[in-house]
């Protein structure tokens, strides 16, 4: 059996990272023994780091004490965004009380991602939502403790809500009252919303239904207003509209909603609305909008208890709750 050498105090991260010929994030996962690589990456690492006599006790898990909020630059300012802002009402609550200082900081595509972290110290990061793939690499590059919320990427502990199942339950719902062309309107290409319309695809299959491609309509992703006004009314000129409407989240629910109301048209006698997220907004619609609750502050709180649990569960999911309203009461 050989010996390790022994530790020289010059060799870094980076220079194991150069000689096994990965990435600093994998060096970091492979010698603190996490998840999402391979064995051969996972030795390759490890014998580059007893080779180069790079000394693993600096990679020992130290205790958080500063965690970075990133957001990126599309979701801000927070008072505009009330999904995103209740998330981060989650975090704050747990950082206070486990004695954690919070910093928040918005990214962009192009943005110096190590430079921006850099200057606040940070110990971990909860990245909140759609980050490019070419922002996820520099934060993956950073080897830094990371949770994604509301948002996936491989190899990487998440916690998102349940979108599959929210959704289907909300399908499920709008069938039981007896529509039979329910409409989907999705957003961006995004995980939540992608199982969101899995979980829609999934019920009218369940259901019998079969599903209708003129049915399923995508809101611009660039123009919130317009883009689902836009939707809904490419919907309203079918052959055979909708007799009830899932929305993706309860901003595109309502808008739509207002469409078909200008129109003439009665909600939910005429077309039915359920939407996802429970923002406060749609408590107040007239009639008030049927939605999947989200624990939107259990999200924030959980993503900072996966971010100091390290080598807890990698994918956490958090159950959501279906609100019935007048949107979407029984067919007459």
């Amino acid at each position: 059996m050989s010996k390790r050498p022994p530790s020289r105090s010059g060799v870094t991260i980076q220079d194991v990272a150069r000689a096994s010929g990965v990435s600093i994030a994998t060096v970091s996962r492979a010698l603190k023994q996490q998840s999402g690589l391979s064995e051969v990456t996972r030795e390759q690492v490890v014998r580059a780091a007893h080779d180069l006599g790079y000394d693993t006790a600096k990679l020992r898990a130290s205790k958080l004490r500063r965690i970075s909020f990133l957001l990126h630059r599309q979701h801000t300012g927070l008072s505009a965004n009330p999904f995103y802002s209740q998330v981060l009402h989650g975090v704050e609550d747990e950082c206070r009380a486990r004695g954690l200082t919070l910093h928040f900081s918005s990214l962009n595509a192009g943005d110096n991602v190590a430079e921006m972290v850099g200057w606040h110290g940070t110990d971990g990061l909860l990245c909140v939502g759609f980050f490019e793939a070419a922002v996820m690499e520099q934060l993956r590059a950073l080897g830094l403790p990371l949770v994604l919320i509301d948002h996936f990427a491989p190899g990487l502990p998440c916690v998102n809500s349940d979108n599959f199942g929210g959704a289907h339950w909300a399908t499920t719902h709008l069938l039981n009252t007896g529509r039979r062309r329910v409409a989907f309107i999705g957003g961006p290409d995004h995980h939540s919303i992608r199982g969101r319309w899995l979980g829609y695809r999934q019920a009218l299959y369940d259901a019998g239904v079969p599903a209708d491609p003129a049915l399923d309509v995508r809101r611009d992703p660039l123009d919130e207003e317009e883009g689902a006004a836009g939707a809904m009314r490419s919907l309203l000129a079918l052959p055979e509209p909708p007799d009830a409407v899932f929305a993706f989240n309860d901003v595109t629910a309502i808008l739509a909603m207002q469409v078909c109301q200008e129109a003439g048209l009665r909600v939910p006698d005429d077309v039915a609305f359920v939407g996802f997220d429970d923002l406060d907004a749609a408590a107040l619609t007239h009639p008030p909008l049927s939605t999947l609750r989200v624990d939107k502050e259990a999200l924030g709180a959980r993503g900072v208890q996966l971010l100091l649990e390290r080598g807890g569960p990698d994918q956490i999911e958090i159950p959501v709750e279906l609100l019935v309203r007048a949107s979407s009461a029984e067919a007459g």
